[in-house]
């Protein structure tokens, strides 16, 4: 192993049954040094990270060859307790999903403490207090609290810090850090992805960054690898992988974001680009003025009048209920066929908004006129028949689909409901031709939810939603957890139903960069108010508010 190398991948391949999922790859972790890792889901990226720590899943996989060289050791030939004394206090891991990676039944002090105590000879008072500390080193408001309280108590982006703070904690050589921003705020991952650098700079620890999103790894990363189906099919400098890309997947990869400059017709997407179709027709800014004269010439669909939500908290038995505006006096119109984009942070109010306009969850005081009528004054009979015509889909495709139903009957479901069709086969015959549209063959209809990938299952989502034939469609947040290319899959399916029905959406995403390609309008909110409202383009290019400077400029740029 070279002076300065902490880690040696040396044709490491990994199996699952008869399946290889890694194929003989080679790579070298630099002490001091941020590495990033980056493809999309099934590239092998997390597999080969777990295999460094051992913790593949014992039955079902093996290394069938290769070692993995941590400091002149061969971890591929540790046993379970040698690693014990490894994982956590030489190499730690941020895993993606803080939520269900911390215990809800600790709170989050013990939830570090346990690992200082399990690697070091501190005193349980010390250990307190080092745990304190490292609280104020990740930057958690208020570490006192955080200590006492559990995870569902805290916001996402604090989860994450509290997450870090136990993989720092035993001031570790090697952090792997597996998709750690993946689904939060363009501002919070700005604030994770500094908090890292920062880390890493004071402490001198080597970080293997792991991510679908290029862009990312231009941000934190002072060297790249590419991986694809289980190969390294690139690695190099950031700025030559950047600026010089030489395979066409890593191409692919920098080119399916949406721009931020120029608006496609039709995003590319990786299969595109292997298939070497280009995509060059562009939406112009007078293609846009046409469609908006036409738009908004006609009355609106929706219109959201001085509309407030507000809740009651209580923080004890015999305290007295504080109230608090979720959403603030919001009023805004939508016209048919245009897509309105709601952006901010998390806790800004924008599903509390896309659910009251859904009367899923009822308006405090406001109107909400559609189509002439106000809807928040209708009977559960009446908003029944309404539920037709606005519909929903969901961030999470997975958890909104029942496991137990095959998904053919989930789409026929709603059809049922609402009574559409004259018979079952006649409700198939539609649900195999509303497959088709999202790019899903026949075959899937007896299928369950788990046998699909995530992109699949969005697009599952899609077709429940426009089984109905609905006018108006929510899309909140639901592609922000997608690989890049399945995204533009996505983003391309939305725009093409949209022409094909003229339907209306209200796009909520805290993706600003996704959020400006697909929308006409742009409401920006803040802590339950309006902080500005305009064409997306207008907004995008000159911001009037400190606020959305701040949201556009946390946007990875790439280099």
């Amino acid at each position: 192993m070279p002076q300065n190398t902490i880690l040696s991948i040396n044709n490491l391949s990994i199996s699952f049954g008869k399946n290889e999922v890694i194929h003989n790859i080679s790579y070298q972790l630099n002490q001091n040094e941020i590495l990033g890792i980056v493809g999309e889901s099934g590239s092998g990226k997390s597999v080969s990270s777990l295999a460094i720590l051992g913790l593949l899943p014992k039955k079902i996989s093996k290394i069938t060859s290769g070692n993995i060289f941590y400091n002149n050791e061969d971890l591929t030939t540790l046993s379970p307790k040698a690693f014990q004394n490894i994982r956590g206090k030489k190499i730690a891991m941020i895993f993606q999903e803080p939520m269900s990676s911390l215990n809800p039944s600790m709170t989050c002090g013990k939830q570090v403490q346990e690992i200082l105590l399990q690697h070091t000879n501190l005193s349980k008072q010390e250990v307190k207090t080092e745990t304190l500390l490292l609280f104020e080193k990740v930057k958690l408001p208020n570490p006192e609290r955080v200590y006492n309280v559990y995870p569902h108590e805290i916001s996402g982006g604090q989860k994450q810090r509290v997450m870090i703070a136990m993989a720092i904690s035993c001031k570790p050589d090697i952090l792997i850090a597996d998709e750690p921003t993946t689904a939060l705020d363009v501002t919070v991952q700005k604030n994770i992805i500094q908090l890292l650098k920062e880390l890493q700079v004071e402490t001198k620890m080597s970080i293997i960054f792991i991510t679908h999103d290029l862009s990312l790894i231009s941000e934190i990363a002072n060297r790249v690898l590419v991986m694809y189906k289980g190969d390294i099919v690139e690695q190099g400098e950031v700025y030559t992988i950047f600026k010089n890309p030489k395979h066409l997947y890593t191409k692919a990869l920098i080119n399916s974001r949406p721009s931020l400059n120029t608006r496609l017709k039709t995003l590319p997407t990786i299969k595109d680009y292997l298939n070497n179709i280009t995509k060059t027709d562009i939406i112009t800014s007078e293609d846009r003025q046409l469609k908006h004269e036409k738009l908004y010439s006609k009355p609106p669909l929706l219109e959201v009048i001085n509309v407030e939500k507000e809740y009651l908290s209580k923080s004890g038995w015999f305290s007295k209920p504080q109230s608090f505006k979720a959403v603030n006096n919001i009023s805004f119109k939508l016209f048919q066929g245009e897509t309105l984009g709601l952006v901010g942070e998390s806790g800004c109010g924008k599903s509390t908004l896309g659910n009251a306009i859904l009367q899923l969850d009822k308006a405090t005081a406001g109107q909400i006129l559609y189509n002439g009528i106000d809807i928040t004054k209708l009977s559960n009979h009446e908003i029944k028949k309404l539920r037709k015509d606005i519909q929903i889909i969901f961030q999470d495709p997975y958890s909104s689909l029942n496991p137990r139903i095959p998904v053919g009957e989930a789409i026929m479901e709603p059809m049922i409901v609402h009574k559409l069709y004259n018979s079952d086969e006649e409700r198939k015959e539609k649900t195999i031709e509303i497959l088709n549209k999202v790019g899903l063959s026949e075959e899937y209809f007896n299928r369950y939810p788990h046998e699909f990938s995530g992109g699949q299952r969005q697009r599952i989502g899609i077709a429940r939603t426009i089984a109905l034939q609905p006018k108006l469609i929510v899309c909140d947040e639901s592609v922000s957890a997608l690989d890049i290319s399945v995204q533009a899959q996505v983003l391309n399916l939305l725009n093409n139903l949209k022409e094909s029905f003229g339907f209306t959406y209200i796009f909520i995403s805290h993706d600003l960069a996704v959020v400006k390609y697909m929308s006409d309008q742009l409401l920006v909110m803040n802590q339950g108010k309006i902080e500005e409202l305009d064409d997306a383009d207008i907004i995008y290019s000159s911001p009037k508010t400190v606020y959305t400077k701040k949201l556009i400029d946390a946007i990875p740029k790439g280099l």
